[in-house]
């Protein structure tokens, strides 16, 4: 018990964990540059490296996610635990408006009134709010087939799908139609695994570079 300090200051903690992984991680790291930024993220969120065996990025995604952030783009999320995992001090330095697509007006209606999930309602009334914005999935597989229905019949795509729902009822099978969407940049953990967590930690990872890019 007196080998353990008591860590009061949460930023040191986070860099003290940060230090651990890419350590831990060793050379060559499994991802380079802001790809591994993004990934470091996502272990720092499981302690758990073997999320990256698993982690489908590329540069250009990230690039993606990071220039619509810094355009103001608007972020949008498949449930209300997603979107308590964005801090508003991540984003709001960059003008950018977070929100849950289940929450936008007439969705529950709709989803009734259709005989459809409400995942599958929000993204039809979301609509063109969509374009260029990010979509960050990380609980309903259906949001993700309901983007996928939404953009093959001529739908506006977003800037960037960060696809991570977790489960095992279409969770594996939703991120494999996303990753075939050819010229959509997609952030995706393959498999069952998942969750909102790591969805709010892939938004909150683009955020930072985007932020230090405006220092």
């Amino acid at each position: 018990m007196e080998r353990l300090q008591p860590q009061k200051d949460p930023a040191a903690i986070e860099r003290r964990s940060f230090a651990i992984i890419d350590a831990e991680a060793g050379d060559p790291k499994p991802f380079s540059g802001l790809c591994w930024e993004v990934a470091r993220r996502l272990v720092h969120t499981t302690a758990d490296f073997s999320i990256l065996d698993n982690l489908i990025i590329s540069d250009a995604a990230v690039l993606a996610g990071v220039t619509a952030l810094r355009e103001g783009r608007p972020v949008f999320t498949d449930t209300r635990m997603a979107l308590a995992g964005v801090p508003e001090r991540r984003l709001t330095p960059l003008g950018v408006k977070a929100a849950c697509l289940l929450t936008l007006p007439g969705v529950a209606e709709r989803a009734q009134k259709a005989g459809i999930t409400q995942s599958r309602a929000a993204v039809e009334l979301a609509g063109d709010l969509l374009e260029n914005a990010i979509l960050a999935v990380g609980n309903a597989p259906t949001t993700l087939i309901a983007l996928i229905q939404y953009l093959r019949e001529g739908g506006k795509a977003p800037a960037l799908v960060i696809g991570m729902p977790v489960g095992f009822v279409n969770a594996a099978e939703s991120k494999e139609l996303l990753l075939e969407e050819t010229g959509l940049h997609s952030i995706v953990i393959r498999g069952r695994r998942g969750g909102s967590p790591l969805a709010a930690a892939t938004v909150n990872a683009l955020a930072e570079i985007a932020l230090r890019g405006r220092a």
